[in-house]
C-alpha cells in the first residue's frame, strides 16, 4: 500500500489522484491520510537515525561484541528511554549485531595420581559476598612467535578478574602467579574457595602451597567436563570472541591486547548476570552497601 501511495504522490500532478487510485485499487481517503501523515513519519525516521547512530557508538565503543540487551541497557544509562523492541528493528535495518562465542579446545590433563579433591562448588556458580568463592582456568592465544597461554582468576560474586597472568609456558608458576596478584591485591578472603579443573597445573604441590599460604580451599570438578567450571569457560569465550585479533604478530603484542581487555571487562562490560552492572560496580556497590549497614 505505501508503495502505491509513493507513486501517486510522485505522478499525481501529470495524472491526477481520482485517476491513479482508480487504476491502482486503493481509496483516495487512505491516500490523503497518508500524505497527511508524512511529517509523522518523517520525524519518526528522523529519531531512527538519531538511534541508530548512539547504537552504532555503543556497539563500536564494545569492539561489536554487544547484542541487543546490553545496548539497551548501555543506551538507559545513558537517559535514553528506549524500548528494546525498537532497538532490535534498527539494529536489524542496518545491520547491527553482537558477537556470537567460538568455541575453545580445553588444556585440561588430568593428574589421576593425584589425591582426590572435593568439588565444593557443584556448578552454584554464585558467591554471597566478594572474595569467597573463585574460579581459575588456562586458556592460550595464538601469536606468530608460539602460543601465550593466560591464567585468570575469577570472582563468582562480582564476575571480576581478580587476578591473571601470561607466560610462554603452562607450567604451575603460571596459575600460582594468577592466584598471587589477587591475594596480593587484596581480594581474596581467608577460608575462600577456589575452583577449578583437575588439571596437572592446578593439582600441583606448588599451587597447593600457594592456596595453602593465602589461607584458601581447594576445590575441582570432574575430569572432562566444562560445565563444572563454567564460568571459567564462558569468560575465555567472551575474551575470544570480543578481543577482535586471531593471530597477534607477538606475544608482547597479545600480552598489551589481553591487558586492555581485562581492564574494559572489569570496568565497562555490563554483564546480564550482575543485572547488566560492571564486576567493578558490583564489588563497590557491596563495599559502599555494607559501610552503610556498619
Amino acid at each position: 500500500m505505501t508503495r502505491s501511495y509513493r507513486f501517486i504522490s510522485e505522478h499525481r500532478a501529470v495524472f491526477g489522484v481520482t485517476r491513479l487510485c482508480r487504476v491502482l485499487g486503493v481509496r483516495r481517503p487512505g491516500f490523503y491520510e497518508w500524505l497527511a501523515a508524512a511529517p509523522a513519519r518523517a520525524e519518526r525516521v528522523a529519531a531512527d537515525e538519531g538511534l541508530a547512530a548512539e547504537i552504532a557508538e555503543v556497539h563500536a565503543g564494545h569492539r561489536g561484541a554487544y547484542g541487543r540487551p546490553r545496548i539497551v541497557v548501555a543506551l538507559r544509562r545513558r537517559g535514553l528511554e528506549v524500548n528494546h523492541k525498537r532497538v532490535g528493528r534498527v539494529m536489524r535495518e542496518r545491520g547491527i549485531a553482537g558477537l556470537t562465542r567460538r568455541r575453545r579446545r580445553s588444556l585440561t590433563r588430568p593428574d589421576i595420581a593425584v589425591a582426590s579433591v572435593p568439588d565444593l562448588i557443584s556448578r552454584d556458580f554464585t558467591a554471597p559476598a566478594p572474595g569467597r568463592r573463585l574460579v581459575g582456568d588456562i586458556t592460550y592465544l595464538p601469536t606468530r612467535e608460539g602460543w601465550l597461554y593466560l591464567a585468570t582468576v575469577i570472582d563468582l560474586h562480582t564476575r571480576e578478574v581478580i587476578g591473571h597472568a601470561m607466560a610462554d609456558h603452562t607450567r604451575a608458576e603460571l596459575v600460582r602467579d594468577a592466584l598471587d596478584l589477587a591475594a596480593s591485591r587484596g581480594l581474596t578472603d581467608d577460608g575462600a574457595i577456589f575452583h577449578a579443573d583437575r588439571g596437572t597445573q592446578y593439582s600441583s604441590g606448588l599451587f597447593r602451597r600457594a592456596l595453602a599460604c593465602h589461607g584458601i580451599r581447594p576445590s575441582a570438578g570432574r575430569a572432562g567436563s566444562c560445565y563444572d567450571n563454567a564460568v571459567a569457560e564462558s569468560f575465555f569465550a567472551t575474551l575470544k570472541t570480543e578481543i577482535g585479533t586471531t593471530v597477534w604478530d607477538t606475544r608482547d603484542d597479545a600480552r598489551r591486547d589481553v591487558f586492555a581487555y581485562l581492564g574494559y571487562y572489569n570496568h565497562d562490560r555490563l554483564h546480564s548476570t550482575l543485572d547488566y552492572r560492571t564486576p567493578h560496580e558490583t564489588r563497590i556497590d557491596y563495599r559502599q552497601g555494607h559501610t552503610l549497614v556498619a
